[in-house]
């Protein structure tokens, strides 16, 4: 039987991004918050001297163990979902800091179209140009009421960025607080290619400092070093921007934080209006325990914020064949495989220096920046180069028609390992009525609980995409005085391998029509007015964009809407 523990004002699932500016944010204004993260404590001490790319990049030592809770997949509804027994498309980070820790840093601020995208896409194109299965939805906020919360993630993360943004992104009240990252000539190559293509490239925004940089709070962290070990590793300096160095540290000098660690959250519990508290398992010992609240706040990844919901019944499951319900709607991806690598004979860069943002974009073939009329897709990608560090064991750069293995290949690996730049493109993933989350009737974790079930697959739209910006990646390459460049452009079925991005998206997504939403703009459940749900669970689509710029502006804005609910109590909108 759980042993029932005093009741609290705050109980927030998952100490990552989202946790920890809750957490900070609400303990600054005096208020207790529980904080229970099912992974392991952690700080920056860990990371000492720990270079290691088979241990950490190789065999993902800040992963979460998928022999004890995995994710189940299939591609349509008519096959059999098969669990995710090793890493490959996505990596679910664990732990204190969750998958703060281990992302490479790259922050670009949503566009003004995609929390308008419905309305905006009808406007331009009138609805027929939206496919009869894209579950196209407005986000329920704009860009403009969203514009002070990025503002306020920039400035305690110090992002590094230019001071001008070009016209191709959203306008910014406040400049990033810190310059630029250094530019490789990599980087040089690419924004003169860009540009002479008439494009607006700029050096892309970089929660990697710069400079020596103290926030708002008063955290001090030192600059990048550009060593090159930012994604699946932590930064051993604290110049890479994540919640161990930033916000947690707030949360916990206030001494209101009580953050306890290896806490395995199973349950809402709630009374079909309200939420009373939580139900949670201390993994070490196997100890039960319910932890009464006032507010509970979802900080997970996506698919605990979803799988929370379905094992504690809380709100209603969606149903692709009808349509209805909002749990585990429009879930979606990243749309990759749009590149062109480029080859020289005659130069060689240092690739091996590097840092998780470090590189530069243009955003001409994102969003609605250009005229969609007669494409056969919404959207599009962020078009970049970046230098983040190639390491040896998993870099292995060679021409089409290269041997796999053997000594060809070999000889061509270490030819070519600093003689090739890529361009790639980032896609939006645009919601199906088809792609979604619920749990899986067969597959259980550890503990006997059933794990969530993802059903995904790629699109017309997506492959028309992936086309289009992968000769927009040539062109650009075409420019950059290679001997030779290479275009792949083209992608099929969505497979749980290899590795595409961690840029999962969607299953308890925000709106204003409680029947297609899980949330309002503030994140606030429509089926319990005491539960807020925070993460990149709330998107209704992905943008070309890395979501955690997105993630981050929405925590600060529910800690907010937290903070008004203790007051008066009541739906915020």
């Amino acid at each position: 039987m759980a042993t029932k523990l005093p009741k609290v004002p705050v109980v927030i699932v998952g100490m990552g991004w989202v946790g920890g500016i809750i957490a900070a944010e609400l303990t600054k204004a005096g208020i207790p918050v529980v904080g229970l993260e099912r992974g392991k404590s952690r700080n920056t001490q860990d990371y000492y001297h720990v270079h290691d790319e088979l241990r950490y990049a190789a065999r993902y030592e800040l992963m979460q163990d998928l022999s004890k809770e995995t994710v189940t997949f299939r591609n349509t509804m008519k096959m059999r979902a098969l669990p995710m027994r090793t890493y490959g498309s996505f990596l679910l980070g664990d732990g204190i800091g969750g998958a703060g820790v281990h992302w490479n840093g790259q922050y670009y601020r949503f566009l003004p179209y995609d929390f308008e995208i419905y309305s905006k896409t009808v406007e331009r194109y009138g609805k027929k140009k939206i496919p009869e299965n894209m579950t196209l939805r407005d986000w329920g906020i704009t860009y403009d009421q969203l514009e002070p919360y990025f503002v306020k993630y920039e400035q305690m993360a110090g992002i590094s960025g230019e001071k001008e943004v070009p016209p191709t992104v959203g306008k910014m009240s406040v400049p990033y607080p810190t310059a630029p990252m250094k530019k490789s000539p990599g980087m040089k190559l690419f924004e003169e290619a860009a540009k002479k293509l008439g494009y607006h490239p700029y050096v892309i925004p970089s929660a990697n400092l710069s400079e020596v940089y103290k926030n708002p709070d008063g955290v001090e962290r030192a600059p990048c070093q550009y060593c090159g070990y930012c994604e699946r590793f932590g930064c051993e300096y604290g110049a890479k921007a994540d919640p161990v160095v930033t916000v947690l540290p707030v949360a916990k000098q206030t001494g209101k934080l009580d953050l306890r660690t290896h806490s395995n959250v199973t349950q809402i519990i709630h009374n079909g209006k309200k939420a009373t508290g939580v139900t949670y398992i201390h993994t070490p010992t196997g100890e039960e325990y319910t932890q009464p609240a006032d507010v509970v706040i979802l900080a997970g990844y996506v698919f605990t914020n979803v799988r929370l919901l379905l094992l504690s019944k809380l709100g209603e499951p969606y149903d692709p064949k009808t349509d209805k319900g909002s749990v585990g709607r429009n879930y979606a991806y990243q749309v990759n495989g749009a590149s062109t690598s480029a080859f020289y004979e005659d130069r060689e860069f240092n690739l091996a220096m590097g840092a998780g943002a470090l590189g530069s974009s243009i955003d001409d073939f994102n969003g609605d920046n250009f005229d969609h009329s007669d494409l056969k897709f919404l959207h599009g990608a962020n078009i970049r180069f970046t230098q983040t560090g190639l390491r040896p064991i998993q870099y292995q750069p060679v021409p089409a028609g290269t041997p796999k293995w053997g000594s060809e290949f070999k000889k061509a690996t270490i030819h070519n390992t600093n003689r090739v730049l890529s361009v790639t493109g980032q896609g939006a993933s645009m919601p199906n009525r088809y792609h979604f989350l619920d749990l899986d009737p067969e597959y259980k974790d550890a503990l006997g609980l059933p794990l969530i079930r993802m059903t995904f697959d790629f699109e017309d739209q997506d492959r028309e995409l992936v086309k289009f910006i992968a000769q927009k990646t040539k062109d650009i390459a075409d420019q950059m005085g290679a001997t030779k460049t290479e275009i792949h452009d083209s992608i099929k079925q969505y497979n749980i391998v290899p590795y595409q991005s961690t840029h999962n998206t969607g299953g308890t997504i925000m709106g204003s029509d409680p029947k297609t939403s899980v949330v309002n703009n503030y994140l606030q459940m429509w089926d319990a007015e005491n539960v807020f749900i925070c993460g990149a669970s709330n998107f209704p689509h992905n943008s070309g964009y890395n979501p955690t710029s997105t993630v981050g502006a929405l925590a600060y804005r529910t800690a907010e809407g937290i903070q008004k609910y203790l007051d008066k109590g009541g739906s915020l909108v």
